[in-house]
């Protein structure tokens, strides 16, 4: 099968996964919207595959039986069938709430040609064949359900094709006799051919569609550590204008997978329909992702003395540190000093109209290295960063950048007295700022895919932040082999 053949299954996928019910779940971290445009371009691209098929039709040769008065008894035959030329005019894809989804092609025209032998005792004649085949009409319905791993399946619940009207023209020495009994061949030709158009429908969905469906991952993987579960859950919801699918949209660590501690938010979505497909992505798979780094220990660091750049005027050391707390240098002299850090809890990205922010809380210890290589705690800090985040799309990728507004710095605990932590914070900031949340960002860069079918492209998007989730609209294109 070529090419634009095999353009219907594919682009087909994306209306499938929103018409068929999976297992009962809480809120969806991540829905997908197809609007009446984007199943009008399906249904478009639809009839080109599918025109591109039926020329690929092999007609199978066909005999008869004839008797005319005067002539009498003879047999002919129509052989080395040909479709020249199709067109398949006018579409529409529309979802059967519950069941699956139709297709309805009509008002089409195929064009056959081919040859045929008349034989009436030891007399063999043959000729030529023109067949105009008009306003042909195909209806197909597709079941669709759910393999236990959490795969789409599809098969052809049902198809019918009917053809309105059939035109032959014959040449040949005899063509006027065969043209007495026309509508004989003609209903023959309309039975062959409806029954055909059919059957390249249901092998298409078995051959091309299902194995299609197959090699959609229930998971992807993200980076080596982490990956997303896009099952669906929960039946579609239909309405004139939309079909809404559900998924669960859950960052999980590759290692081993945990339970998440909380639910995804009820997304209130907007009544927006200029764009072929919508993604609402709940703060529900961002907030997952914290908690997987968090959980592994991601988000911790240490800073030691060969860490500090040569430029700093603050080492880590006790005699440098001496300057603002003074009994350290005489505790501990000319010793060399740690701080070791890890976010309190899992950052919560907070969603609210054109606008995403953080506030992670860090509890960052001081330790004295001794002669004997042991650590001993001198002090506790509690950092607070207030983060804004800008996120983008990148054709298939959702990106982020973290960008620091402010860093707030208290003494929590203290041995060595009590002393001034705002003399920490220009060290505090270069790491944090320039090392630590650097090598976050570069992490947010890589982004994480969208759930988005082979040879499909987004183009003409538009993001918007709403409360709890961010609102990404798009056209889709299919790019053909």
């Amino acid at each position: 099968m070529g090419a634009s053949a095999r353009a219907l299954p594919s682009l087909l996928l994306a209306a499938l996964l929103t018409s068929f019910p999976g297992a009962l779940g809480a809120n969806p971290g991540l829905v997908v919207r197809i609007t009446d445009k984007g199943l009008e371009y399906v249904a478009k691209e639809g009839l080109v595959a599918l025109q591109s098929e039926l020329l690929r039709i092999t007609l199978p040769d066909f005999t008869g039986d004839f008797k005319i008065k005067h002539i009498g008894r003879g047999q002919y035959e129509f052989h080395s069938l040909d479709i020249p030329s199709c067109e398949l005019l006018n579409s529409a894809l529309t979802p059967l709430p519950g069941q699956g989804l139709s297709l309805s092609i009509s008002d089409s025209f195929i064009r056959v040609q081919g040859k045929w032998k008349v034989r009436k005792s030891f007399v063999r004649l043959q000729g030529s064949f023109d067949l105009q085949v008009k306003g042909i009409s195909i209806s197909v319905n597709l079941a669709l359900g759910s393999e236990p791993s959490g795969r789409p399946t599809a098969t052809t619940s049902s198809c019918s094709s009917h053809i309105r009207d059939v035109e032959m023209d014959m040449s040949g020495n005899l063509g006027w006799l065969l043209n007495l009994f026309h509508s004989q061949i003609e209903s023959k030709f309309r039975k062959i051919l409806e029954s055909k158009i059919c059957e390249i429908v249901q092998k298409s969905v078995t051959s091309d569609l299902q194995p299609y469906l197959q090699t959609l991952p229930v998971t992807t993987e993200i980076d080596s550590f982490i990956g997303i579960d896009y099952s669906l859950m929960g039946a579609p919801r239909e309405t004139a204008q939309m079909l809404d699918v559900m998924l669960k949209a859950e960052i999980f660590n590759l290692d081993h997978r945990s339970p998440v501690a909380f639910l995804a938010p009820v997304m209130s979505l907007p009544e927006e329909y200029n764009r072929m497909v919508y993604f609402a992505i709940s703060d529900y798979v961002f907030n997952t992702a914290s908690l997987v780094y968090h959980e592994a220990g991601y988000l911790n660091f240490s800073i030691t003395e060969d860490m500090v750049p040569q430029s700093s005027t603050i080492r880590l050391t006790t005699k440098s540190f001496r300057a603002f707390i003074p009994r350290l240098g005489r505790l501990y002299p000319n010793m060399n000093l740690e701080l070791q850090g890890r976010v309190i809890s899992a950052p919560v990205l907070n969603f609210s109209p054109g606008n995403i922010s953080l506030a992670p809380q860090t509890e960052i210890e001081g330790f004295v290295l001794l002669p004997n290589s042991a650590k001993e705690s001198i002090f506790q800090l509690v950092v607070t960063t207030d983060l804004s985040v800008t996120v983008t799309f990148n054709a298939s990728k959702i990106t982020g950048f973290l960008k620091p507004e402010k860093i707030q710095v208290e003494l929590k605990e203290s041995k060595v007295g009590v002393f001034n932590v705002e003399l920490l914070e220009a060290l505090l900031n270069y790491y944090l700022l320039d090392t630590l949340y650097q090598e976050i960002n570069d992490k947010l860069a890589t982004g994480f895919p969208l759930p988005l079918l082979k040879r499909i492209r987004l183009y003409d998007s538009v993001l918007q932040i709403h409360k709890d989730f961010l609102f990404l609209g798009a056209n889709v294109q299919y790019m053909r082999d």
